[in-house]
């Protein structure tokens, strides 16, 4: 197999699941579990809100019920990041994505606000229509070609992969990634506990960067 993102290093098979690392996911691997490990040490900063006209403020604490949901949202969306990057299968690739949009909107949800739960509202009906053409693209594929494996679709010499089934893999990515603009829509890089927000853009960013290198390597 050779990949746009370089010969794989490593490859790791359960049965007919199989994990491959190149120098490109190696990397997103890497970047992935660094800041899942971040989210797991690191604590919640309270915001600080200024009284205007004095010179006095007053914080904002995160309540321990939202600081640990929002914590174990943030390491179970890193964790499926970390799956999306090297799975080498395209219906467990579009498994890890859907993961990321769910844990995304409990990401987004968890601050208890009126209008970040809008937000978080909005974005979960954008996420739950782009599982449609996520899981219809992984569909054609298997139905036109008889697999799933990116390893035996990248060796063809001619790809069977329609263009539609790529299309709907990228619009379902689209669809699932959309976190960040819900995110600053509702201003929660500002609310307490706000480096959990981070997950959502490194996620986002992450699985765009993916399905790039599983469009052009099937």
């Amino acid at each position: 197999m050779s990949s746009v993102g370089g010969t794989p290093l490593f490859l790791l098979e359960f049965g007919d699941i199989v994990m491959y690392f190149t120098p490109y996911t190696t990397s997103l691997f890497i970047l992935a579990l660094v800041f899942t490990c971040i989210v797991i040490l690191s604590r919640p900063e309270n915001q600080l809100d200024i009284i205007f006209g004095s010179d006095g403020y007053y914080t904002k604490e995160t309540e321990v019920e939202e600081l640990r949901f929002r914590r174990f949202m943030s390491i179970a969306c890193g964790l499926a990041c970390l799956g999306a990057t090297v799975t080498g299968d395209v219906f467990d690739f579009t498994l890890f994505v859907s993961l990321v949009g769910i844990t995304n909107v409990g990401i987004v949800a968890a601050v208890r606000s009126r209008h970040v739960q809008n937000a978080a509202f909005q974005y979960g009906i954008v996420a739950l229509a782009g599982t449609v053409p996520l899981f219809g693209g992984a569909a054609i594929v298997a139905a036109t070609n008889g697999t799933l494996s990116m390893i035996e679709l990248s060796a063809r010499t001619m790809s069977g992969v329609p263009l539609i089934a790529k299309a709907l893999l990228t619009l379902g990515v689209m669809g699932e990634g959309m976190a960040p603009f819900y995110a600053a829509k509702a201003e929660m890089f500002r609310a307490p506990g706000a480096p959990y927000v981070i997950m959502c853009s490194l996620s986002s960013l992450l699985i765009f960067l993916r399905v790039v290198e599983v469009i052009i390597t099937m």
